[in-house]
């Protein structure tokens, strides 16, 4: 089976290295792209990139996953707190799943501590910045190669 990583970024991440520098910093989606591209050829796993604004079209990246990925990481944004469709694609496809989140949740506005595909998650990683994108792909691979 091809050890493929999916990775999923959600509503105005697109936007980074122009939007809020001081929460997210100067790097934009493709640098972070190109980065996990490097650190997947060390580790051994292929790593594809989305990004949507989209519910919908996210929803659809999570199913076809099923048979093209062995996991997911997902930064949902602001779909983090309000989605139950991504909830239950997430769960329906029963794929390793890491949360991600760039700033600390819990240290924004209140209606940003609350996750509502966590509980799809095997494990969360927020507010370490773009550098957690690296930190997902290690912990992915433990979990795909069954170390955790």
């Amino acid at each position: 089976m091809s050890r493929k990583i999916l990775v999923i970024n959600g509503p105005n991440l697109n936007l980074l290295g122009t939007r809020e520098k001081d929460k997210y910093g100067n790097i934009s989606l493709d640098e972070i792209k190109k980065k996990c591209e490097i650190h997947c050829k060390k580790i051994g796993l292929e790593v594809e990139f989305k990004q949507s604004n989209v519910e919908g079209e996210i929803v659809n990246f999570i199913q076809e996953t099923r048979s093209n990925n062995q996991g997911i990481i997902i930064n949902a944004g602001g779909y983090t707190h309000t989605s139950v469709a991504i909830l239950d694609a997430l769960l329906a496809v029963k794929k390793p799943t890491i949360e991600l989140h760039i700033t600390n949740i819990y240290k924004r506005e209140d209606f940003r501590h609350k996750s509502l595909i966590s509980k799809a998650a095997d494990g969360i990683i927020c507010g370490l910045g773009v550098e957690g994108y690296i930190m997902a792909l290690n912990g992915i691979k433990k979990i795909i190669d069954n170390e955790n």
